[in-house]
């Protein structure tokens, strides 16, 4: 089994503390972080492969790190539980085979999948959030 052998020093640290804060900011405010801050932040301050990042990223998500975030969105009647945990049960069994798919594929191409989508999904949001706003 393949282990990432990051050496624990002050840096690591504060630099690992920085990234969890950022990831965990953003996903309280606009629900992301994982995929879009954590992974590409261990690929470029530590040197980590594609899938050394996702399954660290992964690995962070198993306690209930967002408890807090979704008390606040809970309190405020925006989130539904319903929707959520039929995600959830998709989302375990989805996560699964993904990994599974991971795994198997040279980490080129799971790189640069994660790339391409990543890539699609912002240009999506800039061009749905520029043709809905009201810039006045």
């Amino acid at each position: 089994m393949a282990s990432v052998d990051i050496p624990l020093n002050l840096s690591t640290i504060l630099t690992l503390v920085m990234i969890g804060a950022i990831a965990g900011i953003l996903s309280g405010f606009v629900g992301i972080g994982g995929g879009v801050v954590i992974v590409p932040a261990l690929i470029f301050f530590f040197g980590l492969s594609q899938v050394a990042a996702q399954g660290t990223s992964l690995m962070l998500m198993l306690p209930p790190i967002g408890a807090l975030a979704v008390m606040n969105y809970w309190k405020e009647g925006v989130a539904d539980l319903r929707m959520a945990g039929i995600m959830a049960v998709a989302f375990v069994i989805g996560g699964y085979f993904g990994s599974k798919l991971a795994l198997q594929l040279p980490p080129a191409k799971v790189k640069l999948g994660f790339g391409i989508f990543t890539l699609y999904v912002s240009l999506r949001m800039i061009y749905t959030g520029i043709k809905t706003s009201t810039w006045s």
